[in-house]
């Protein structure tokens, strides 16, 4: 299942944020995958897609990151697949 991550920084600790990442990585757990990311322009956001199978892995790579972050998490399907969904509808 796909989700739309978005993670909400305060500003004057953006730095820290992406000293983490470059030191620890993502710290995604097992099972958890990085599919793609996109940052606000103020650096105040990151809208980022995750895909996992375990909604539990989402909330541990949460806590990993919630002293820096304040998330939420959107479930998403592809618009195609929504598409061919609403399709046999019409």
């Amino acid at each position: 299942m796909l989700f739309m991550v978005i993670e909400h920084f305060d500003q004057a600790r953006v730095k820290d944020v992406y000293r983490r990442f470059r030191e620890r990585g993502r710290m995604a757990p097992e099972g958890l995958t990085y599919v793609d990311s996109w940052i606000a322009a103020d650096l105040s956001r990151c809208f980022q897609v995750m895909q996992c199978d375990d909604v539990a892995l989402l909330q541990e790579w949460v806590l990993s990151w919630s002293d820096l972050a304040r998330f939420e998490i959107v479930p998403i399907a592809a618009s195609k697949d929504t598409a061919a969904a609403v399709g046999k509808h019409l």
